[in-house]
């Protein structure tokens, strides 16, 4: 692989390495995410793969030299948790953020690249069930009108036609989305005779829609689907891989037991990746980019770090082990490391 692995963590910050995980690095102590700060989302502009969003406890900040260094964008956000974040695929000027615990949840968008953001009017409630207070887990546009979902742990799952001016709540008995813990939200276009696809992940089921989001949803328990794990945690579609669909399984959070699921068929069906070592919790965060849809990236909660060289088929755990892994993404840029005595986690012992 050639390019940047970044890995975002709750206590240190982003770890990044840019020689395919033989050394680690720490972000640097003068940069805008603390050194031991948390972040909860990164994200790789798809038209410029130097830049690169995360969702931190101070913001939102960018990097605009494939993960080296990361500054915090002006906002109404700042100094509140970034859970998650999406940019228009028609628009990358479009981009969209949620916060969450400990803050309040909330929206905001940028119609100029990220200089300047609004807070938009949607209220969510201060506390909920579950999980005290609500996080924006997934954040999604769709790359042929510009709508845009959004899912709450716990809150629902909310849709925009007008870039966030006005939101309808979608999960009710009508659309059949019976469960407001949203944890994942993606869209597959239209492709060789295939409808464009909808898919939702509340804490313990994948729905499907081929309705553009409208009509009824139809879900199957993922304890029946998923050889008795319920904790659905996350969704990821690989890009160019020709409707090659992830999704990350677990028993509980932080979890025992956990699985990567593949489909080929738009979530109909699935079948279970190949795992070459035990992970020691529930897979948490999975990281593609389209440069290459056969490297993928997979974060336990507790801080194993797996990977992929064939699209999910199978995975290998890599040497380095994380505090608690809340992100990962990759670029194909390499990012500089600039030397510090403190941002150095060391390299793969030799064999």
């Amino acid at each position: 692989m050639q390019g940047t692995i970044l890995v975002g963590t709750a206590g240190q910050g982003i770890l990044r390495s840019a020689d395919d995980g033989a050394t680690w690095h720490r972000l640097g102590l003068k940069e805008a995410i603390e050194f031991d700060g948390v972040v909860r989302s990164l994200l790789v502009d798809p038209r410029d793969p130097n830049r690169i969003f995360a969702g931190a406890d101070a913001g939102i900040c960018l990097s605009e030299d494939a993960g080296a260094h990361f500054r915090r964008l002006e906002s109404p956000a700042n100094g509140m948790h970034v859970w998650s974040i999406a940019i228009d695929p028609r628009d990358s000027n479009v981009i969209y953020a949620g916060t969450g615990a400990p803050s309040r949840a909330a929206m905001f968008r940028s119609l100029d690249g990220g200089q300047s953001w609004t807070r938009l009017g949607i209220e969510l409630p201060e506390f909920c069930g579950g999980v005290n207070r609500p996080r924006i887990l997934t954040i999604c546009v769709d790359a042929d009108d510009g709508a845009v979902w959004f899912g709450v742990e716990e809150g629902g799952a909310w849709h925009s036609l007008d870039q966030g001016e006005t939101w309808r709540r979608t999960d009710d008995a009508q659309s059949g989305i019976l469960n407001g813990d949203i944890h994942a939200i993606t869209i597959l276009p239209a492709r060789g005779g295939r409808p464009k696809t909808h898919l939702l992940a509340t804490v313990n089921s994948v729905y499907t829609n081929r309705d553009g989001g409208y009509g009824p949803w139809a879900a199957e328990s993922s304890a029946d689907r998923f050889d008795g794990m319920y904790y659905t945690r996350t969704l990821a579609p690989l890009e160019g891989a020709e409707d090659v669909l992830l999704v990350a399984i677990g028993d509980g959070t932080p979890g025992t037991r956990t699985q990567i699921y593949r489909s080929l068929d738009r979530g109909a069906t699935w079948s279970a990746a190949l795992l070459h070592a035990v992970p020691n919790s529930t897979f948490w965060a999975l990281g593609t980019h389209a440069a290459d849809p056969q490297f993928v990236l997979a974060g336990t909660k507790y801080g194993h770090l797996f990977r992929s060289m064939d699209a999910g088929k199978t995975w290998f755990k890599d040497w380095r082990d994380f505090s608690e892994i809340t992100a990962v993404a990759w670029t194909p840029v390499v990012a500089a490391v600039k030397a510090h005595p403190k941002s150095t986690l060391g390299a793969k012992p030799h064999d």
